[in-house]
């Protein structure tokens, strides 16, 4: 059963950062808070926990389309081919924010990645999420976590996302009530900006 784990965004504990990042780093399984809804994640370079991940959202690992959480542009370039100027210019004013960039993936790709043409990079405006991306050391994999009840498209309740997932996952970290609208999805991968998806995020960023 899943542990549930209060963190305060002012002020996340380190020591219950530094307990969760040794959950991820052994494959384990998080929901966690970002700036916009709850997230379903795990540590992007391992293999058995993407399964897992995969297995709860009834897709192929091949086929998923999950984001990246880091904790700053720094390490973009682990991941993402050399981007012009203006592209760095649009995310320098976005990010941190509520956007999720599909950007040009590189060689340097986790194996689980490795065919993929591009990648989602989201560097969410919450101190615990950054903490944690921080404590880990390598990207967060992000992919919300949806309700059935269409009124209410993502749960923001913690404690009612402990009690739907507490048996599909390690911890349940309580950072406080979450958003319900999902992140602006904006495609930079051919150079010129595309709207895939508007959400919280504005577009004036463009």
């Amino acid at each position: 059963m899943a542990e549930l784990i209060k963190l305060f965004e002012e002020n996340p504990n380190p020591r219950q950062v530094s307990k969760i990042g040794s959950v991820l780093r052994k494959g384990g399984l998080i929901i966690y808070p970002t700036d916009t809804v709850y997230g379903l994640g795990c540590d992007i370079t391992n293999s058995k926990a993407l399964e897992k991940v995969a297995r709860i959202k009834g897709v192929k690992l091949a086929k998923a389309n999950w984001s990246f959480v880091c904790a700053d542009l720094s390490n973009l370039s682990d991941y993402v081919r050399q981007i012009d100027t203006s592209t760095f210019k649009i995310l320098k004013r976005a990010l941190p924010g509520p956007y999720t960039f599909i950007l040009p993936g590189n060689n340097n790709l986790p194996k689980d990645f490795k065919k993929k043409k591009t990648v989602g990079i989201r560097v969410p405006d919450n101190a615990i999420v950054n903490a944690l991306v921080t404590e880990l050391g390598n990207p967060i994999v992000s992919t919300s976590i949806h309700d059935e009840d269409d009124i209410l498209e993502y749960t923001t309740d913690p404690e009612l996302i402990y009690e739907k997932w507490k048996n599909l996952v390690d911890i349940v970290v309580d950072g406080g009530y979450g958003g319900n609208i999902a992140s602006t999805v904006i495609d930079l991968a051919t150079g010129y900006p595309e709207v895939v998806r508007e959400g919280k995020g504005s577009l004036d960023i463009l």
